[in-house]
């Protein structure tokens, strides 16, 4: 690990700062203090901005529209965004530019690429994720949405769930099932499909903040065209974790800063409730802090291999289960700190998303009682706990596999479940 950036660095971390100074609204404290009203149109202006100077896709080559920026500048970036409380797209471009677009760089075809780079940068063409089923959450490949061969179409019949922010997208990236009769990982398929269409339903899941920024989706013979496979038929395993690949490496070192900033918030509140000198509290903040700087180190680590062209690899499952359990700690501690007034004023929260809030959210009873809530499922999307204690187990620390009794085809598979 090297915890430190080479000279020229500081020069683009300038550059950006400036950026910043220039670009955003006088008195900018972070999105998070931004009345929820007035957060969509910030987004929408602000996207406009970073698309007109070349950051909005930093990292794509210049010819695709992109910044053509190496993988250190975007990471310094992404730091000072995030230092700002800045966001470093629109709301759903970790879906379309993070996810897919990327995906569509590296494996699309030339009338692919040019169909829908420029759309994505546009706004156009706004993505969402058709990956996880009912019966298909952690074992992704056990998925059944079928796709099957109609003329120039694919007829896609199956359920997504989990699709966030599939209320505000017009498209969707599926997994689906294309050949059945061959082992759950090699039959599927990476489509590219259209959501404005008939046989495509949406519908809202409420969680337990009162949220409903997820949904399930429902297909009833959609079409898809035949030339929408991504990386070639009943190559989608192999497309879809390349994908996953691209949810890592430049956000390495900026977990740490937003936790940092969401631990300040919590020695605010102590020392507004009068409980700094508590020994307890004291020894809370103790460990959340030691925990803080466990995962600033543990982002050095990555980037230090990201930076290298080393592939992230099952170590990556550590840094999950860290920061999921440790965010479930530090919100229940607030609850702990605030007793019964985190009962007072739910249900008219500021605060949004998942995990640490954005920077600038307000200090108060209500936003950390949905920070307690929203950290709940922390444990479970992105890869449950169970699952990663599997993957360390197995492919870093050497351990035996479990036995596994899916062999043979997914349709053989099937039969035995049922």
């Amino acid at each position: 690990m090297d915890p430190t950036y080479p000279p020229e660095t500081e020069q683009y971390r300038t550059k950006i700062s400036a950026f910043l100074d220039e670009h955003l609204p006088a008195g900018w404290q972070g999105i998070g203090a931004l009345p929820p009203g007035e957060r969509t149109a910030f987004h929408d202006a602000w996207r406009e901005t970073l698309r007109d100077n070349k950051l909005l896709a930093p990292n794509w080559p210049a010819e695709y529209g992109g910044g053509g920026l190496t993988h250190l500048e975007h990471v310094v970036l992404n730091e000072e965004f995030a230092k700002r409380g800045v966001p470093t797209s629109g709301p759903n471009d970790g879906f379309s530019i993070g996810m897919v677009g990327n995906t569509i760089l590296h494996w699309g075809t030339d009338e692919q690429k040019a169909e829908y780079i420029p759309r994505i940068l546009a706004g156009t063409d706004v993505w969402c994720q058709g990956y996880s089923e009912p019966n298909a959450g952690s074992d992704l490949a056990n998925l059944g949405c079928r796709a099957e061969l109609d003329g120039d179409e694919w007829r896609v019949n199956g359920q997504k769930i989990w699709t966030s922010q599939g209320q505000t997208a017009n498209m969707i990236f599926v997994l689906a099932r294309t050949d059945p009769d061959v082992p759950k990982h090699k039959g599927i398929s990476f489509l590219l499909m259209s959501m404005d269409q008939p046989g495509v339903e949406l519908r809202p899941i409420t969680n337990i903040a009162r949220h409903d920024h997820f949904n399930e989706v429902f297909f009833t013979d959609a079409v898809c065209p035949k030339g929408n496979v991504l990386g070639g038929l009943n190559n989608g395993w192999a497309v879809g974790n390349t994908l996953l690949g691209f949810e890592r490496g430049v956000g390495a070192t900026t977990t740490s800063l937003n936790y940092r900033a969401e631990l300040d918030s919590y020695i605010d509140l102590a020392r507004r409730l009068g409980r700094l000198d508590d020994p307890m509290v004291r020894q809370d903040i103790a460990r959340f802090h030691t925990k803080v700087e466990i995962m600033r180190y543990r982002g050095m680590q990555a980037l230090t291999r990201y930076l290298a062209g080393q592939a992230p690899g099952p170590e990556s499952s550590v840094g999950k289960l860290f920061w999921s359990h440790y965010h479930q700690e530090i919100t229940e501690a607030s609850m702990n700190l605030l007793g019964a007034e985190a009962m007072v004023g739910f249900g008219h929260e500021t605060r949004a998303g998942l995990a640490a809030p954005p920077i600038g959210t307000a200090n108060t009873a209500a936003n950390w009682m949905t920070g307690f809530l929203v950290a709940r499922p922390g444990t479970i999307y992105a890869g449950t706990s169970e699952v990663q204690r599997n993957i360390v187990g197995e492919r870093v620390l050497g351990l035996p596999k479990e036995p596994r009794a899916d062999s043979g085809t997914w349709r053989e598979s099937q039969a035995a479940y049922s």
